[in-house]
């Protein structure tokens, strides 16, 4: 089986401090986890700790041993779906929303036949209604639904013109529907706004955000012949941070509450009021509506819903 994950070549090494950061704390992203040695579960996962003399490997649950893929699924109930299951859900979504089935694929079993010939749309509805609908996918973890890079259950890489996730999906419309480059870029930039992800665990989460940005890059290089400029590749990292974000699904706050700065000395007053690993402080998740051109927290989000 091949490398998945690869923190050291592009785009990821570029773009791996970005792809770290937490929109909400200001902060890294944490571990979330106690299987790294030397780090505990609130600890900030670093560039230099991915990276330095004596760096973690970060890789998908299908790389790693038995023994802690157990470990995992009976602590935190990680268990991840094969992408025919997955192809299966999308497939019912989509067929709600097109109002007929086998719009993207044929299922055939645990395989699939990926339709030929551009996407005819309902009527009163269009290929930007589709490109711009919300998706949202719970507990991510590498997040399977949403680019299908590979089979998260088998690790099999999958034929860009195969990929069954719901953002893979997107970017084909906006492949058949744009001409120019300008017009790709605007629509592909839309889709990718269009996706949300949470996951609690923050190695799964940094590799569901590095799929989302090589998925990105294979797009780009299949429909262009050509690599993304830095200034692509930023804007794109900036929506996936916002958009694929570190949260306790069950509060909508940030794993183990507020986190504390690196190499900080708690004070005696911030001991006092509570701002300890005793008594954290709660902090809301805060995502980004791209078409308000604003952020809010999850919590005011299900509130209003």
């Amino acid at each position: 089986m091949s490398e998945l994950i690869n923190l050291k070549e592009y785009p990821v090494k570029d773009m791996l401090a970005a792809l770290l950061k937490d929109k909400t704390t200001k902060k890294n992203i944490i571990f979330a986890t106690d299987v790294y040695e030397g780090c505990d579960t609130k600890t900030q996962i670093t560039t230099d700790r991915l990276l330095g003399f004596e760096s973690y490997e970060i890789q998908p649950r299908v790389s790693k041993s038995q023994d802690e893929q157990l470990k995992r699924t009976r602590n935190k109930a990680e268990v991840f779906t094969p992408s025919w299951i997955c192809n299966k859900m999308n497939n019912h979504c989509d067929t709600e929303w097109f109002g007929r089935e086998n719009v993207f694929n044929t299922e055939d079993g645990q395989v699939w036949i990926t339709t030929t010939g551009n996407i005819e749309f309902p009527k009163g509805k269009d290929w930007m209604n589709y490109v711009d609908s919300r998706r949202l996918e719970i507990t991510c973890g590498e997040a399977p639904y949403i680019v299908s890079r590979y089979d998260a259950a088998t690790g099999e890489l999958i034929p860009l013109k195969d990929r069954i996730g719901i953002l893979d999906r997107k970017i084909r419309i906006v492949n058949e529907n744009t001409v120019t480059k300008d017009e790709w870029m605007e629509w592909v930039y839309r889709a990718f706004q269009s996706v949300y992800g949470y996951e609690f665990q923050g190695d799964s989460l940094l590799i569901a955000r590095i799929n989302l940005l090589q998925s990105f890059v294979e797009y780009y290089e299949n429909a262009w012949d050509s690599k993304p400029a830095e200034s692509e590749l930023k804007k794109i990292v900036n929506i996936i941070v916002w958009n694929i974000w570190q949260m306790d699904g069950i509060t909508g706050t940030i794993p183990f509450g507020k986190p504390n700065d690196e190499y900080k000395q708690i004070s005696l007053f911030e001991y006092a009021v509570g701002i300890n690993d005793t008594e954290p402080e709660a902090v809301n998740c805060r995502i980004f509506d791209w078409r308000s051109n604003e952020s809010l927290t999850y919590n005011s989000i299900k509130a209003y819903k």
